[in-house]
């Protein structure tokens, strides 16, 4: 079974590539007609007065190249199949279509094949008449002893410098030139969490659960060293101290911070905090990223490029260009909060004495507290096995500021008001919401002189109106609003509690949920279960009647 988005493996890169063109929010990139599996994306804005810059290598590394082919970055990339160099054909192709006068760039990442095949290209275009020069980027420094130092994502800041080079209208020994002074100033290492899953093959699994690999390869290679952590802190402050190293002269430098694939925009959002905080960040003058340059498909890694500055290179990364890849470089500035005004929250009512409230308050606490295993255990049945925790920690949170005497328990509507406060602060998700919004309402109900039932009515009310759940929804409003109707009525403990029992029974036999997680589940998964709020509720009344 396939685990990869696609319709044919042989017809993935093109329909990839079809996609991009189609999506292109600048429409200045075409494909080259020019024979059957040859896929090079060109600049069809191109008029060939400037060098040309031609980079590419096998696809899966998105939006590398061909997201860089634009007004000041490339003129064409050569897109190979998965982790495949593209043939000497295909960039052949493209030095000869897109070469003018002044000549053309090759950029290539370090790797046998691309090697290989980009220069067998150079040479067979030098002897048709084409002047075409080959820098190699070699940024991977997670290989120390490695004599041939792998290109990764520090290619796309060499294209970024490279573009602006010919942009300017340099030429050729010029723009190899700058590019060169680029690929020397360049550092970069990653570290992955995962390998990536290539396309009809197996995911390795080789990263042991919790720990992590530094300096995997951009195709899955084996990387420097296993490292016993997946804590954000300690990775960065050790990927921080090599690229640090790279820069003993403490020289102001570009940090390109790159989603290998499969990070979360939030875990990437924790990693920039990271690094801008270490001793790297002191270095950090620009920024590019978070963002996805140059991917490993869904590996879950990053990596970090740093690209020591000079007013040129510092000029070049942050020309402005036209491709849809890139992301621009901005300046690092210190956070400066905006001071603003507190939410007043009011005086808490001055604490008093009453034993019988006391009772009632002491009674629902502990009950809620003693289920909290037992609802949990139901609710991991139909939701996500929290509802005894979240229960728990509101009644904990009472039943401390009882026993501490802090509650206003001669004044019921006081009372309500500092329960729902509290709730809403220390229970999580929207339980702890509802909870407080019922208390307070009821609270303000009885301030304007209510019974307690018809304010504990009002308050379920408003519950309903704002959670947007009724009777009939699967949820504690089953139990809830028999028992209030029951006192309502002026019916006895005994009662109200068969009541709640009666509601909560009710939700057991509902096939389906119209609120909370439950909602999301299949008629299967309901069947014969009681809502875990419902339960709660029950047995809160039960306690209370005795039982």
């Amino acid at each position: 079974m396939s685990q990869f988005f696609m319709n044919q493996k042989n017809q993935l890169v093109s329909e990839a590539i079809e996609g991009t063109l189609l999506s292109s929010r600048y429409h200045n990139i075409s494909l080259l007609d020019a024979g059957p599996d040859i896929r090079v994306v060109v600049r069809n804005d191109w008029d060939k007065k400037e060098v040309a810059l031609i980079s590419g290598g096998g696809s899966g590394h998105e939006p590398a190249h061909v997201g860089f082919v634009g007004k000041g970055m490339l003129t064409a990339a050569v897109c190979g199949d998965i982790f495949a160099s593209p043939s000497v054909d295909a960039v052949l192709s493209a030095i000869i279509n897109v070469t003018g006068d002044k000549g053309c760039l090759l950029i290539v990442k370090n790797y046998t094949g691309d090697r290989l095949n980009f220069g067998l290209a150079a040479e067979k275009a030098k002897k048709l008449g084409f002047k075409v020069e080959l820098v190699m980027v070699t940024d991977d420094i997670a290989l120390p002893d490695n004599p041939q130092p792998r290109g990764i994502a520090g290619t796309a800041l060499v294209h970024k410098v490279a573009g602006f080079a010919a942009a300017q209208g340099r030429s050729l020994q010029e723009v190899a030139t700058l590019a060169s002074e680029a690929i020397k100033a360049t550092a970069s290492i990653g570290l992955a969490f995962s390998t990536c899953h290539v396309p009809g093959e197996k995911r390795d699994d080789r990263v042991k659960e919790g720990q992590s690999e530094l300096g995997m390869g951009i195709h899955g290679e084996p990387g420097a060293s296993a490292l016993k952590t997946q804590n954000s802190e300690e990775i960065v402050a050790t990927l921080a101290e090599k690229l640090t190293a790279k820069n003993p002269d403490n020289k102001k430098v570009a940090l390109l911070v790159n989603n290998l694939g499969g990070f979360s925009e939030l875990e990437m959002a924790v990693l920039t905090r990271e690094v801008l905080h270490s001793p790297l960040g002191k270095q950090v003058e620009l920024l590019i990223g978070p963002a996805t340059l140059v991917s490993a498909l869904d590996m879950k890694g990053f990596s970090l490029s740093t690209l020591v500055l000079s007013a040129s290179l510092a000029e070049a990364l942050t020309a402005p260009v036209e491709a849809n890849g890139w992301k621009p470089a901005v300046k690092v500035q210190d956070i400066t909060p905006i001071i603003g005004e507190k939410v007043a929250r009011g005086e808490k009512a001055k604490p008093s004495d009453n034993a019988e409230v006391a009772a009632v308050v002491e009674s629902i606490c502990n009950t809620l507290m003693d289920l909290e295993s037992e609802l949990n255990q139901l609710d991991a049945k139909v939701g996500d096995g929290d509802t005894g925790s979240t229960f728990a920690a509101g009644a904990g949170k009472v039943l401390k500021e009882l026993e501490a005497k802090q509650l206003p328990l001669n004044e019921l509507h006081s009372l309500l008001t500092q329960v729902g406060d509290e709730l809403a602060v220390v229970m999580g998700g929207s339980s702890g919401v509802l909870m407080s919004i019922m208390f307070t309402a009821a609270g303000q109900k009885l301030e304007e002189g209510k019974s307690l039932p018809e304010a504990l009515s009002w308050g379920l009310d408003r519950m309903q109106h704002y959670g947007g759940a009724r009777p009939g929804h699967r949820t504690m409003i089953d139990a809830l609003d028999p028992a209030f109707a029951a006192l309502v009525k002026g019916e006895g403990l005994e009662k109200v509690a068969a009541a709640a029992k009666k509601g909560a029974d009710a939700t057991a036999q509902m096939n389906s949920a119209k609120a909370g997680r439950s909602s999301y589940l299949n008629e299967d998964s309901l069947n014969g279960v009681k809502d875990p709020g419902a339960f709660a509720v029950e047995r809160v009344f039960a306690k209370l009647a005795g039982n």
